[in-house]
């Protein structure tokens, strides 16, 4: 299968006021597979012009759809949802090809991004505002809830449909049209996504989607623009600092889904064995290359020989290949610059101390594969324990008593995900109440949830996407005064 079986005629363009055409110029830049590194396809490269037209196509859409009848929205997610579920198999495909995944991660991501879709199909028409008594008489209080208006939607590389999905999902809901830029390394995906929601009923100019090399100058470009009323970007946290202090000239709102460096505390009460499937989970999702992977590895000492000896064997047993090809359990990393990093952490930790425990080197090319790799007495002070690693690495460090716990795993920047492993009840409250981050899995290596409010604290961002609070990022309040009698 290539990528040209999935994507439709014309849709390796920009999307742009419901029509699918060539970048200024004709430009296109190369999307290759990690595996190997061929090309997969050309994709229309992005101008500041054409990011331009794409914010035109979204703000002359805005009005139209922001008087749209909430089930009319919630209709066109929901055929997207069952659109989505017909080609899950061809998406996932897709998604594995130009990102590297396994045809099971793919299809698990194609699952759990659809959610979004069902999740937010169902919100659309649950958006309240209030109606009340001023306590103090004489008058009403009636507050009513708009969409936010024009957004910019800045996706990244290792979920490229999911975290698509995330953002486009509330966004349709609330009212609001948008521009996407997907990442420059995975762009098919969300070109494929643009497709179905245009069979699906989406209206031209609510969704334009601008592939691009030039990120930079096309999100100054329009971030500069007051027409502009949202901003929602996933990515790195010096990348999400840039666009933070561009947004300080217009003002509009933000949210900031960043960086990560999760620890994954395991306490002498635990059950070791399904700390080690959690861990798993936890750890090897996406190959390691997700903000919200098992990052440090904080175990306590009486049982942390058992729980890395464990770990290393169920490690050591997973094959390394291409992603498309039957019995692979780890793909490629994104790209080789993904492997130097890892690899140079790795070394550096065992420059420290370390010992390596099962992996730890890169197999010989083609592609950018890092074997899974498990290491043991891993220095506090060791850069892999600061750094998000972002592969199929896990270093392990030793604590004896939960106030060191807490303190090492809060002893970071970063304040996304975390993950405790206990049998004791009032610990696990105890601790989800102590750790400085958005969200905690408690006896649980997937926390993911279409339904609960994903993101974080600190360095990790700001703003939820999914659950309840999700919608709200694409709304604004406004109060309104009535007079007595009314």
């Amino acid at each position: 299968m290539s990528a040209h079986d999935v994507l439709g005629p014309g849709q390796k363009g920009l999307f742009i006021g419901g029509s699918w055409r060539e970048a200024e110029g004709g430009e296109t830049f190369a999307v290759h597979d990690p595996a190997d590194g061929s090309v997969l396809a050309r994709v229309a490269d992005a101008t500041v012009g054409d990011a331009m037209d794409a914010l035109d196509a979204a703000v002359a859409a805005q009005a139209g759809w922001a008087r749209t009848a909430p089930r009319h929205r919630s209709e066109i997610l929901r055929r997207a949802f069952e659109l989505i579920n017909a080609r899950a198999h061809d998406l996932a495909e897709l998604m594995s090809l130009e990102m590297g995944k396994t045809i099971a991660e793919a299809k698990g991501e194609v699952a759990y991004g659809n959610e979004f879709f069902r999740w937010f199909s169902e919100e659309a028409v649950r958006i309240h505002g209030r109606w009340m008594q001023n306590p103090a008489g004489g008058s009403r209080l009636l507050t009513v809830k708009k969409p936010v208006g024009p957004c910019l939607f800045v996706t990244p590389w290792n979920f490229p449909l999911a975290m698509g999905t995330r953002k486009i999902g509330p966004a349709v809901a609330a009212g609001c049209t948008m521009v996407v830029k997907p990442a420059e390394l995975t762009p098919l995906a969300m070109l494929a996504l643009a497709g179905i929601l245009a069979e699906a009923g989406l209206p031209d100019g609510v969704l334009n989607v601008i592939p691009t090399t030039r990120a930079a100058d096309i999100s100054t470009a329009l971030m500069a623009d007051d027409r502009l009323r949202k901003v929602s970007f996933t990515g790195s946290t010096a990348v999400g600092r840039q666009l933070v202090r561009q947004s300080a000239d217009q003002l509009p709102r933000v949210s900031m889904e960043l960086g990560g460096n999760a620890p994954f505390i395991l306490f002498e009460d635990a059950d070791v064995d399904a700390a080690v499937e959690g861990a798993m989970v936890a750890k090897m999702r996406n190959m390691g290359e997700a903000c919200t992977a098992a990052n440090r590895f904080l175990v306590h000492a009486d049982v942390a020989q058992e729980f890395a000896e464990k770990l290393a064997t169920r490690m050591g047993k997973l094959v390394v290949g291409r992603g498309q090809d039957a019995g692979v359990d780890v793909g490629p990393l994104i790209e080789e610059k993904a492997v130097r990093s890892v690899d140079q952490l790795v070394t550096d930790a065992v420059h420290d101390g370390a010992r390596v425990l099962t992996g730890g080197t890169a197999p010989d090319g083609p592609g950018f594969f890092y074997r899974p790799t498990v290491l043991i007495d891993v220095h506090p002070e060791s850069e892999i324990n600061s750094r998000e690693i972002f592969g199929p690495v896990a270093p392990i460090v030793t604590f004896t008593t939960e106030e060191e716990a807490v303190a090492r795993a809060n002893a970071t920047e970063y304040g996304l995900a975390a993950y405790v492993y206990t049998r004791d009840l009032s610990r696990a409250i105890r601790m989800a109440e102590s750790l400085e981050c958005g969200m905690v899995g408690i006896n649980s290596g997937l926390i993911s949830n279409a339904a609960a409010p994903f993101g974080g604290v600190k360095a990790s961002g700001f703003g939820r996407e999914g659950g309840f609070e999700g919608i709200e990022e694409y709304l604004e309040t406004t109060y309104v005064a009535l007079p007595a009698g009314w």
